[in-house]
């Protein structure tokens, strides 16, 4: 399986987390910010959980401006087209525009005017998926979801819960969602990750998602499993990144081959790939050459995708039309 080849989508992934390791660098160096302990030889350094989220932040200091943040998207962005990539949807987070000292409103701009850069120079489509954080409690995520459903741009698409999956419960989370459902906003959750089945179940009775950020420890709870492959809800799966947390000790004791075949709709992502020593170019070779998938398997996972993708029907037949070109 070539890898420009095959056709590729993502639904998962974190902005700021899928910041090049060189463009950082060349950031951190421009902003005299040193980066020493959490970047070494072109690899971000972390080795648990807190860990991670600390190199996170610290990477994310170096992106400060509209500009800057309009690069790091048509950076990104720029690289999933080199291997192929037609579509992708970013997650973003008003408030860490605010958070920065830049706003929610500069931010966002930033990062739309380098989606616009990345279709003009090479092609790919790509939308904007609000996202609320937990740990900052209801109201902010309210917030975030009041941002996302009075914007009015055409490019935020979506609307996600992400963070700690262990603050609070997902009721506590419900108004935002039905702000963002009323708007018209496609809706993802992060659950199934680091909480077990019950975080899943929580996330369909209570927001109704279209799709589940993870879910991979659905496959914990046989129910749970046919209640998604009988309801279609779609889940965001991203291997590497669960191992590289530590959700899975490897990849032979990964689920998404048997929540494939219970009939769960799977696709493939990569979550904040540098971080976790991965691409989504390397999630698509992993499905074939670890899981075993043939590239009709494959191509059915990326249609998936483009069924589950927060866009038009038109822009879908557009990118179904792209895929069946190969």
């Amino acid at each position: 399986m070539k890898n420009k080849a095959v056709k590729k989508v993502e639904l998962h992934c974190h902005l700021e987390g899928a910041a090049p390791p060189a463009l950082t660098q060349s950031q951190a160096e421009r902003y005299g910010i040193d980066l020493s302990s959490h970047l070494r030889e072109g690899r971000y350094v972390w080795h648990d959980f807190g860990s991670f989220l600390e190199c996170f932040d610290k990477v994310s200091e170096v992106y400060k401006s509209t500009e800057d943040y309009a690069l790091l998207a048509e950076t990104y962005l720029a690289e999933l087209a080199s291997v192929g990539t037609i579509y992708s949807e970013l997650i973003v987070s008003p408030d860490h525009g605010d958070r920065i000292g830049l706003g929610a409103d500069a931010y966002i701009e930033g990062v739309c005017e380098g989606l616009r850069r990345a279709k003009a120079k090479f092609g790919i489509e790509a939308r904007l998926i609000v996202t609320g954080e937990r740990h900052f409690g209801p109201e902010s995520v309210i917030g975030a979801a009041l941002y996302a459903a009075r914007s009015g741009n055409p490019l935020i698409a979506g609307f996600n819960l992400a963070g700690d999956e262990r603050m609070l419960k997902v009721s506590d989370y419900a108004r935002a969602f039905d702000i963002a459902r009323e708007a018209g906003l496609g809706l993802t959750i992060h659950a199934g990750e680091v909480c077990g089945p019950f975080s899943v179940i929580d996330a369909l009775d209570v927001v109704r998602p279209h799709r589940i950020g993870h879910g991979v420890r659905s496959i914990e709870d046989a129910e749970l499993v046919k209640r998604l492959a009988d309801t279609g809800v779609v889940l965001e799966v991203c291997p590497g990144s669960n191992i590289a947390l530590g959700i899975y000790l490897d990849f032979a004791s990964h689920p998404l081959p048997a929540l494939l075949n219970a009939g769960v709709k799977v696709t493939i992502n990569s979550d904040d790939p540098p971080f976790f020593h991965t691409s989504l170019a390397t999630e698509y070779e992993r499905a074939e050459l670890t899981f075993g998938l043939d590239k009709a398997t494959v191509d059915a996972l990326t249609r998936t995708a483009i069924d589950a993708a927060f866009v038009d029907e038109s822009t879908k037949e557009k990118l179904r039309a792209q895929l069946d070109r190969g």
